[in-house]
């Protein structure tokens, strides 16, 4: 169950000028610097529920991307890139005045979080990446809900199409609770997992331009350059990014550890809480006191 005392804290929005443009950021926490986002999520001061897993160990500083939000807007397609969107993150941690950082990603945001590991392991402290992937997760995958094989693709299809036409509000959170629940092992539970007042929107030009770029997306080959602590988690039962990706950069990651989720499918954060902090508070621990040595 969450605690809700500590949501209550909200988050602090700010605005950061950078030499990229203007990004809105929320913060939220106390400790060790840690930026959090999400490929085409826009958020708000209601923070995230991701997000909120890191604000007992850590300052966290969720962000909102170019087009996501009020941040600034692209003036071309390419500043919608992955590369593009991690210099976007540099230089956000310069204006910040952060030297080194970590950063967490649930689902695309830790497929940002793998090339931000890439080419910036300097930095970064270490990487989370929760439900993620080194390369394009569909087409092979049968496991994949985004697979016309799965029995739920056509379903998934129809419910982010019908949202992102929806201007109902009640309408919205309908179909984005449908859409969840395809995502979760027990789906009855979703009032449970969410029960905070949690309101984030999806980008769609943000969207759009992931849904192309993906499409050629492979970095497999470059994962051994990343040389920094990395924890790897999955869900066992995960429809988005199955958890053979997930083993993939355990096996590519020199400094990786792999936790697989028994009794999860794509919100481990949510479906086994207690046991998610858990893990991530062993992990923040030992690099904490490794970095002081």
């Amino acid at each position: 169950m969450h605690d809700s005392g500590d949501y209550m804290k909200k988050w602090l929005r700010k605005e950061v000028t950078t030499d990229r443009g203007i990004f809105e950021i929320f913060i939220k926490g106390e400790g060790e610097p840690l930026c959090v986002t999400h490929y085409y999520s826009s958020y708000n001061n209601t923070g995230d529920y991701f997000a909120e897993s890191f604000t007992k160990t850590n300052t966290v500083y969720l962000v909102n991307l170019r087009e996501a939000g009020n941040s600034v807007k692209a003036s071309l397609p390419y500043q919608l890139s992955m590369l593009e969107s991690i210099l976007d993150l540099e230089s956000i941690r310069k204006s910040l005045e952060v030297d080194r950082w970590g950063f967490a990603g649930h689902s695309t945001g830790g497929i940002l979080g793998v090339v931000y590991g890439i080419y910036f392991s300097r930095s970064l402290h270490y990487l989370v990446l929760v439900g993620a992937t080194a390369r394009e997760y569909v087409t092979f995958s049968e496991d994949c809900i985004y697979n016309q094989k799965h029995p739920d693709f056509e379903e998934m299809q129809f419910l982010t199409n019908e949202l992102m036409q929806s201007k109902s509000i009640s309408e919205k959170k309908r179909l984005k609770k449908r859409r969840t629940q395809l995502s979760l092992l027990d789906p009855q539970k979703y009032e449970t997992y969410f029960s905070l007042d949690i309101q984030k929107e999806i980008s769609a030009t943000r969207l759009a331009f992931y849904n192309r770029e993906m499409h050629v997306f492979d970095v497999t080959k470059k994962l051994k350059l990343i040389d920094i602590p990395c924890l790897i988690i999955c869900g066992k039962y995960d429809v988005q990014c199955p958890l053979l990706y997930s083993i993939e950069m355990h096996d590519l990651i020199l400094d990786s550890n792999l936790v697989v989720f028994e009794e999860s499918n794509h919100y481990p954060f949510l479906e086994e809480e207690d046991q998610f902090k858990k893990e991530y508070y062993e992990f923040f621990y030992a690099q904490f006191c490794r970095s002081r040595k």
